[in-house]
């Protein structure tokens, strides 16, 4: 019988065999199978495959989607005036083996290509376009020529470039004062502009609720002096017929108004002649006694 050592030997040899032979691609994962230093395979599936020893070797790479972020770079727009530009790059690996002859699997090399291609194609678009443009007018067209022109020059280096976007876009701080400087004059403007169509709108509004007020108060007095005129014509009327019916009576009323109005006060004071007309019926009780005996004459008259 074989004793358990000798049996042991054969089965760890099989063991670190299969350990060593055996190997893999994760969902995550791309992979290179090399013999010798020479790529021989590139297209591994993920799941568990299988190398010769020590005349295989396996490399692996992130497949991911990686995101790349660029240092905020000065860039020269159309009107000669910097801006400071902060964006990011998402790449991937689309070939593996193009990507490892270009850039030996180095992921900071690669980065590092792809940022050098997509600054020069940036700096090309900033020169061509103005500050305006740049921040809103061409933004999304400038970046989808960027993101395309990236990934045809990525493409040489197995990678594909997903998307290239910006941050934000800054002007330089000795920029920024005369930019803020002719804002705050464009908006001062446009406040004078707006606040000189306020007042020649108050002063129309003005104008017109005067003409307004002047036609209404005009009507209003018209009417008024129409209703006063009828009034005065119907006073005077009734007037002439009392007048007309006993002239005596008529005047005897009239002194008794003209007393109850003028001597009601405690204070009123009359300076007049005793043998003024105002005093008629005060001295000469006949003449009053006369006129009131005629009131039952004029209220029948009425």
């Amino acid at each position: 019988m074989m004793n358990a050592p000798t049996i042991l030997i054969p089965l760890a040899t099989v063991v670190i065999a299969g350990y060593l032979s055996a190997f893999t691609v994760g969902e995550t994962e791309t992979a290179i199978l090399f013999r010798l230093g020479e790529i021989k395979r590139a297209d591994f599936e993920p799941g568990l495959h299988f190398k010769i020893p020590l005349i295989n070797n396996v490399k692996k790479f992130d497949d991911r989607i990686l995101s790349l972020d660029f240092e905020p770079q000065r860039f020269l727009t159309k009107e000669k005036k910097d801006v400071i530009v902060d964006l990011f790059l998402k790449w991937r690996i689309a070939d593996v083996a193009a990507y490892y002859k270009a850039t030996g699997g180095d992921e900071r090399r690669a980065g590092l290509l792809v940022y050098q291609s997509t600054n020069s194609y940036l700096r090309g678009e900033f020169g061509r376009h103005t500050v305006k443009e740049v921040v809103s007018g061409e933004r999304g067209a400038i970046m989808s020529r960027v993101t395309e022109a990236a990934k045809q020059q990525s493409g040489e280096l197995g990678l594909d470039v997903v998307d290239v976007r910006i941050k934000q876009i800054n002007l330089p701080t000795e920029v920024s004062s005369a930019v803020y400087n002719r804002m705050r004059a464009e908006r001062e403007r446009f406040a004078r502009d707006l606040r000189s169509r306020g007042a020649e709108a108050g002063e129309r509004i003005r104008a017109d609720a005067d003409r307004e007020r002047t036609q209404i108060l005009a009507e209003a007095y018209r009417d008024a002096q129409k209703t006063r005129g009828e009034g005065d014509a119907k006073a005077t009327e009734v007037y002439a017929g009392a007048f007309g019916n006993d002239r005596e009576f008529y005047a005897f009323w009239r002194s008794l108004g003209a007393y109850r109005e003028g001597l009601k006060g405690k204070e009123d004071l009359l300076v007049l002649e005793p043998d003024s007309e105002f005093f008629r019926y005060f001295n000469a009780p006949g003449i009053a006694d006369e006129a009131q005996s005629n009131v039952p004459d004029a209220a029948g008259a009425e």
